[in-house]
């Protein structure tokens, strides 16, 4: 019987201990390999996420506080803000929500000058900085504010026309151009300060003593100080001292006036001169209220003025009024070059109308012998007038009303009825007027009307052929020249409409320097207008 043997096995199977297969799963596991560069990728992410987060929270703060300190310091710096300067700076910062950061403003006064310097130089805390090792970043922030006045020449260019009556407009132009000048001379050093004020209406009343340093003005009279400016005059800025200047004649187209006149195109009354250079706010004002309306509206003269009392040619002009002790010896060699340092030149153009018709006396009567006598102690006129008169008495006598054959006074003349004649004695003495003599003491209307009442053509003659004029489109155009060529300059130009006609409207708005320059107001706006103007020159400068 064959044996078969069992094959063993208990020697070559492995060995099996107790956990073995645990250890040799994980080892074979790899679900576990990146946990530690993880863990260490998000420790980073987190470390520069924070930084990141902290900077977006200081620039936000940062922006804030720069935005917030600039608005405070602006505030501060305003020579007629009331508070001192750190409790507006921390009024700012409080309201922001940002106070923790205020640290004391520097702040320097002086006459027309304040100037508001605030640092804040600090440390921002971080929070999620600090997970990667790092400490608080630093925050800064700088502004700094001046509103300064330097040098200023101004020109307030205001109408007096007869409109100007209406409602309440004079009355509240004086309350607002005085307002405007206690504005701007307040807190200021008026040293660098010049005010003119040129009233204009039909004319521009340049005064006796202004008038008298341009030697080449004609001389046909000495009643009135006006000039009539040619077309050409128009398209330049200058006014020379030895330019030719045409005196505009001294007469009355308004008015049925005699003995004298009393509306003449050119102003003789109190208020109606130019006032040239003073920073004196007592003397503006006084004369500010003795402002008075009437005439006709000529904005292009009463610009050409203003224009060339800001320009350099007038130097002689102001030197010499200096001289004679017109004007303070502080406003020497005044105006000052265009774009000279920081000297801003100001034209403030104000008026409630428009352009109208700019009467001139006709040439062939400017100067010159009239057929007019004149007996001063009897107050009667003698007119020599042949062509009319009954033959043989060809003097009229005004007012008498009467024809006689020779000129009224030192003789005797004799009224007569059916039963019998008076003679009477005439008294005093007639002199010959001449043409400026004639219509410095009879308005145009009334030689026509009283001393030609007998003759056909009286009025033809005297008062539609006795003058002629400029109108609004020809005037209209002279505006836009000297206000354009004024400009460019340099010069800037703020217009006020106030309660002005569409036409009116539109001259004054192109006149102006831009449209921010332009204010079209009414009633009492006019003062706000005005104040508008006053804190837009006593301009705020943020410097830094």
């Amino acid at each position: 019987m064959n044996m078969r043997h069992k094959n063993s096995t208990a020697l070559c199977s492995p060995l099996r201990l107790p956990g073995l297969s645990k250890v040799q799963s994980f080892l074979r596991e790899e679900d576990g390999v990146l946990a530690k560069p993880m863990i260490g990728t998000f420790l980073a992410m987190l470390a520069v996420g924070g930084i990141g987060v902290d900077l977006m929270r200081m620039e936000r703060d940062r922006t804030e506080l720069q935005y917030t300190l600039d608005r405070a310091v602006l505030a501060a710096a305003d020579l007629d803000q009331s508070l001192d300067a750190d409790a507006v700076v921390l009024d700012y910062l409080t309201k922001a929500g940002l106070q923790q950061y205020y640290s004391d403003p520097d702040d320097q006064k002086g006459l027309g000058y304040k100037s508001v310097e605030a640092t804040i130089n600090t440390d921002f805390e971080a929070y999620l900085l600090k997970f990667a090792g790092g400490d608080n970043m630093s925050l800064y922030a700088n502004s700094r504010a001046e509103e300064t006045i330097g040098s200023v020449e101004i020109s307030m260019v205001l109408d007096i026309s007869g409109s100007m009556n209406s409602g309440n407009r004079l009355v509240n132009l004086q309350a607002a151009a005085k307002s405007f000048v206690t504005q701007i001379t307040t807190n200021t050093d008026v040293t660098n300060l010049s005010i003119s004020i040129i009233p204009y209406a039909t004319q521009v009343n340049a005064g006796k003593e202004l008038l008298s340093k341009y030697p080449n003005v004609s001389q046909e009279h000495d009643y009135s100080y006006c000039v009539n400016f040619i077309k050409d005059q128009f398209s330049k800025h200058t006014l020379n001292q030895d330019e030719n200047l045409i005196r505009t004649a001294h007469f009355d187209t308004f008015t049925y006036s005699m003995n004298m006149i009393d509306n003449p195109v050119c102003p003789t009354r109190e208020g109606s001169a130019i006032l040239p250079f003073t920073n004196d706010a007592a003397k503006l004002h006084a004369y500010i209220d003795s402002l008075t309306a009437s005439g006709n509206t000529s904005i292009d003269i009463g610009m050409k003025w203003g224009s060339a009392l800001l320009d350099p040619t007038a130097r002689g002009v102001v030197n010499a009024l200096v001289d004679d002790g017109e004007i303070d010896a502080a406003f020497r060699n005044r105006p000052t070059d265009y774009g000279s340092g920081d000297t801003l030149k100001i034209i403030i153009l104000m008026s409630d109308g428009q352009n109208t018709n700019q009467y001139m006396i006709n040439e062939s009567r400017r100067e010159g012998t009239s057929d007019v006598w004149y007996n001063n102690e009897a107050g009667v006129f003698s007119v020599y007038n042949p062509s009319d008169g009954p033959s043989g008495k060809d003097y009229y006598w005004y007012p008498k009303g009467r024809w006689e054959d020779h000129i009224y006074g030192d003789a005797t003349y004799q009224t007569c009825d059916y039963n019998s004649c008076t003679t009477y004695e005439e008294s005093g003495s007639s002199a010959q007027l001449t043409y400026q003599q004639l219509h410095a003491q009879v308005s145009l209307a009334s030689i026509a009307r009283y001393l030609y009442r007998n003759t056909s053509d009286a009025w033809a003659y005297w008062y539609t052929a006795g003058r002629y004029f400029h109108n609004r489109v020809a005037k209209d155009q002279h505006t836009k020249t000297i206000c354009d060529i004024t400009k460019d300059q340099g010069v800037i130009v703020y217009s006020v409409g106030f309660e002005a006609p569409t036409a009116g409207i539109r001259v004054l708005e192109d006149c102006a320097s831009s449209p921010a320059h332009f204010f079209d107001v009414e009633g009492l706006e006019i003062s706000d207008a005005f104040s508008s103007i006053a804190t837009s020159i006593r301009q705020l400068r943020l410097t830094q």
